[in-house]
């Protein structure tokens, strides 16, 4: 008997996502007078192109994976592009009142890295048949990761922009290795703790009723807990110190299901938050602008207040694609893209856009439940509580939930770096999510993969 595969909905999912794309842009060509420029059908013909890949792709080499984790990253990418494309159209109109030349389109950039992205994603479901390979190379990733933290910081290459030394430069390429470190330490913390839980989880004090593991297994947390710390110290990145840790703290409680660690890790942020609040002016500023933006409006506080002013004017419904003036927030393609957003699609739109994020997230932790073997679990779970702390850091900064940081907001922002690891995100997940739901009958071999070690 056929087992469904769900590629037709899936495809469907697709179409409907390009469509709303064309709509999005031919309404901001609309509002704005811009007309249907030529840039719009080629933005709609390559991204109908790439999805198409990515479908076939996905039907030939994993059938069996998640439906709806490809339209949902596929609809968000295409967001992040119509409102680049709006922001495109607002600079060119400037430009030409003020009678300067028209700066180049940035969404075609982000075109050739969302092909880019795309790309690799092909590429990941080319050549990883089984997820579980990947354990074999559990230090050799934690490696990679940590050459990739502190590659920012080598001589020449290393660059820094607004302050953070986040970037590394070679020719007119600019990239940020940290976006690619996420996804080597989660395959890095995924096989750590799959061989290590057991004695992570031993219980041999009890204090207020928690349960506290042994002094010696607290190495792993204080390292990763230095390592974010020594990342703020000498990059200057609050986002990408609070992401690895808190990543690792999440996959370390649901390897032991112990709250112990998470009573430990707040202590440690605290004391963290103190240390770099006293110790860094620019964490000082970020607070100070945090508590009272309207006090620093024409300073630190400039961003932000006008990404307020924004979200203020967009109201419940927004002001409609087009209709708003979101390029008067500094940095609006890129740090502030939620902002843009929910000026022009208004609230409404901007918890439609979280919901997407919520329902992606959520495929995520079912393929980790789902699937059998431990490692896959971690990696799927590491995967998408990624995708998920940088969704809530990004936008708790924009709406000033939480002081702002230096993270991008996944598919959405302007952006090689960011776009291009999260689209490797999805392949493995996709991977992942394929050995979960394939019928039992079409179960390769056991004996034929890797015995996994588990240490006791």
């Amino acid at each position: 008997m056929k087992h469904p595969t769900r590629r037709n909905f899936e495809l469907l999912l697709l179409v409907m996502a390009w469509g709303l794309g064309v709509l999005g842009t031919v309404q901001v060509g609309w509002a704005t007078g811009e007309g249907l420029h030529p840039r719009l059908w080629i933005t709609a013909a390559v991204v109908g192109v790439l999805a198409l890949i990515a479908h076939v792709i996905v039907r030939w080499r994993v059938p069996y994976a998640d439906p709806l984790l490809l339209p949902l990253a596929t609809l968000l990418t295409i967001l992040g592009l119509v409102m680049i494309y709006r922001l495109d159209v607002a600079a060119a109109q400037r430009a030409e009142r003020v009678g300067a030349v028209p700066p180049t389109p940035d969404v075609y950039n982000q075109l050739t890295w969302y092909a880019v992205g795309v790309t690799l994603f092909v590429l990941v479901l080319l050549a990883l048949r089984d997820h579980r390979i990947l354990q074999r190379y559990t230090y050799t990733a934690g490696l990679i990761g940590i050459i990739l933290l502190i590659l920012p910081l080598a001589p020449v290459i290393g660059t820094t922009v607004n302050g953070a030394t986040l970037w590394v430069r070679v020719g007119g390429l600019t990239f940020q290795p940290a976006e690619l470190a996420k996804i080597t330490l989660t395959i890095f913390f995924a096989g750590y703790l799959v061989v290590n839980r057991d004695s992570l989880a031993l219980v041999r004090t009890r204090f207020l009723g928690i349960e506290f593991p042994r002094p010696r297994d607290l190495g792993p947390i204080l390292v990763v807990w230095l390592v974010s710390l020594a990342v703020l110290i000498f990059e200057r990145d609050l986002g990408t110190s609070l992401l690895f840790f808190g990543l690792f703290v999440s996959m370390l409680y649901i390897a032991t299901q112990r709250r112990s660690w998470f009573v430990l890790a707040g202590a440690l942020f605290a004391v963290g938050a103190v240390f770099a609040y006293l110790a860094f002016g620019h964490v000082r500023v970020r607070v100070q602008v945090w508590l009272d933006p309207f006090a620093y409006a024409d300073t630190g506080g400039f961003q932000i207040v006008q990404s307020l002013y924004g979200l203020a004017n967009g109201g419940l419904l927004g002001t409609g694609l087009g209709g708003g003036y979101p390029s008067l927030v500094p940095f609006a393609n890129t740090d502030f893209v939620v902002a843009a957003l929910g000026e022009e699609l208004g609230l409404t739109g901007l918890i439609a856009i979280l919901l997407l994020y919520a329902v992606l997230v959520e495929r995520g932790l079912r393929t980790a439940v789902a699937v059998r073997d431990p490692f896959g679990q971690l990696l799927a779970a590491g995967l998408s509580i990624t995708l998920a702390i940088q969704v809530f850091v990004i936008v708790g900064g924009v709406t000033r939930l939480i002081p702002l940081t230096g993270l991008t907001t996944p598919f959405l922002s302007y952006g090689g770096s960011s776009l291009v690891a999260n689209w490797i995100i999805i392949a493995l997940l996709l991977v992942i999510s394929h050995r979960a739901r394939r019928p039992a009958q079409e179960q390769p071999d056991e004996a034929s993969m890797p015995t996994q070690v588990v240490s006791r």
